[in-house]
């Protein structure tokens, strides 16, 4: 695989108010939670974690949002994404992500929130991603979908399986299915992570206290985050506001 020639990395939030913009470069959206109205040359279309977007070099597009989102964009040079099958993914500006695209997404999310991130690594990342985009099926419109944007919205509400499944309009035993077969976890292993990664962001970028901070994501006690942070991520809230803090400075 030959070297990227250009690409970067942003994490964005779009607001309510929509303005156009056209560049040189094609640009990978790839929500991370909640959801966004993304237009391009007059087809649009509601993007979410299991639903992104391939703008082609030179196309207007306009985005906006009603409901709190963020998403990886990946600014990708012409002489990149029309090597290869990688060609394809400019055929049609929507694309499904599927459950291998997402986890990559994810991860992508998580790491720029805890760090400034190298060229060289956004550049390794480039190849794996769009590969794994061009090899996925596509797929019909997720039962799920309305469901994830809700919870990544509101993660702090006090979702269970029960409510989970009632607000998909399906039973807790198809809920369960819809989780495996499309996301490759269960609803309450989703939700957690959901709530960590809600938590890690307001730790991030905000002084709230600890313990605000996880009855606001949803957890009993900052005694219970800590620990689903420390099982998930070998890390405590104290230690990853500090890593947080410390490399602040870096990003731009």
């Amino acid at each position: 695989m030959s070297a990227v020639p250009f690409v970067d990395l942003h994490v964005r939030s779009y607001c309510a108010n929509r303005q156009s913009d056209r560049h040189e470069f094609a640009q990978l959206v790839l929500p991370v939670s909640g959801e966004l109205l993304l237009e391009i040359e007059g087809k649009q279309k509601q993007l979410d974690p299991l639903h992104g977007a391939l703008v082609r070099p030179g196309a207007w597009h306009s985005q906006c949002s009603s409901t709190a989102n963020r998403s990886i964009i990946l600014d990708i040079d012409v002489a990149t994404i029309t090597q290869g099958s990688w060609e394809r993914l400019l055929d049609k500006p929507f694309t499904g992500i599927s459950p291998a695209a997402r986890k990559l997404v994810e991860y992508m999310g998580i790491i720029t929130d805890q760090q400034d991130i190298r060229p060289a690594v956004v550049n390794g990342w480039v190849p794996l991603l769009l590969d794994t985009l061009t090899s996925s099926v596509a797929q019909p419109t997720s039962r799920l979908a309305a469901l994830l944007a809700r919870i990544e919205g509101e993660p702090g509400l006090p979702w269970t399986t029960e409510s989970m499944a009632r607000s998909a309009g399906l039973s807790i035993s198809r809920l369960h299915a819809l989780f495996r077969s499309e996301l490759d976890t269960s609803p309450h292993a989703w939700l957690l992570a959901q709530r960590i990664n809600r938590a890690c962001e307001w730790l991030a970028h905000t002084d709230r206290s600890i313990a605000d901070i996880a009855l606001g994501a949803g957890f009993s006690d900052q005694s219970t985050l800590t620990r689903a942070m420390r099982n998930a991520m070998d890390t405590t809230p104290a230690a990853y506001r500090r890593q947080s803090r410390e490399n602040r400075p870096k990003r731009q």
